[in-house]
């Protein structure tokens, strides 16, 4: 007898943990129905909030939905917030599932992934304004030339949307924690490269065009009248 207890008792422990172990998995099972729930409630109110506010259009006129088709992809910059949200949402309920069974390890790893979506999401924000205020500063530079009777209005009006984009990228970067002091050290470094290139430019081979390009802007009749 106590030999069919010593075998019975692997078979007791088993029973046993399985029993601890069942009412986890069920709730853990019912934690992602629900998730799974709020995760189509989430994104379809985050499309629908963004495109109540008309930030479809923001997104358009920036240029971020034509950059995704470029891409290949089907789907605009709403429906990408609304998938963020929704997977934010699912890695929510998978931390919970996933600390419910005591699967520690799971759980720092999956709580890592879900830190990071918001980050994402506030870096597409920042994209999108950002986009949009440097066509917006693209376009005014442009209409003041016109307006002045400056030729290279165009020119200038692009030259000022790469500027102001490409500090808009670096803080996009900052912001996701990509990178960090690489790119902005990178960034600083090709950007005095590039004022250098142009001051080279303008003092070796460049002067005439230079003055040409002064004289035009600036007339040496108006600089005259200047007491």
């Amino acid at each position: 007898m106590d030999r069919v207890d010593v075998y019975l008792e692997p078979v007791r422990a088993f029973m046993y943990e399985l029993g601890a172990f069942l009412p986890r998995l069920g709730v853990a099972i019912l934690v992602m129905l629900a998730g799974i729930l709020l995760a189509k409630a989430a994104r379809f109110a985050i499309q629908r909030g963004l495109r109540a506010i008309n930030f479809h259009i923001l997104t358009k006129r920036s240029g971020m939905d034509s950059f995704l088709k470029k891409g290949g992809t089907l789907i605009d910059t709403v429906e990408l917030f609304g998938i963020l949200a929704y997977w934010l949402v699912i890695l929510i309920a998978l931390v919970v599932a996933f600390n419910g069974l005591g699967l520690t390890h799971v759980t720092e790893l999956l709580g890592r992934v879900m830190w990071f979506v918001p980050k994402v999401i506030v870096a597409l924000l920042i994209l999108a304004f950002g986009a949009y205020f440097a066509r917006f500063v693209a376009n005014a530079v442009f209409t003041y030339c016109e307006n002045a009777g400056i030729r290279d209005g165009d020119s200038l009006g692009k030259l000022a949307r790469y500027a102001i984009m490409a500090f808009v990228i670096m803080i996009a970067l900052d912001q996701m924690e990509v990178g960090g002091t690489i790119i902005r050290d990178a960034f600083l470094i090709v950007l005095g490269g590039i004022v250098l290139a142009i001051a080279l430019a303008f003092g070796l081979g460049g002067r005439e065009w230079a003055a040409a390009r002064l004289e035009e802007w600036w007339p040496t009749s108006k600089r005259d009248k200047i007491p």
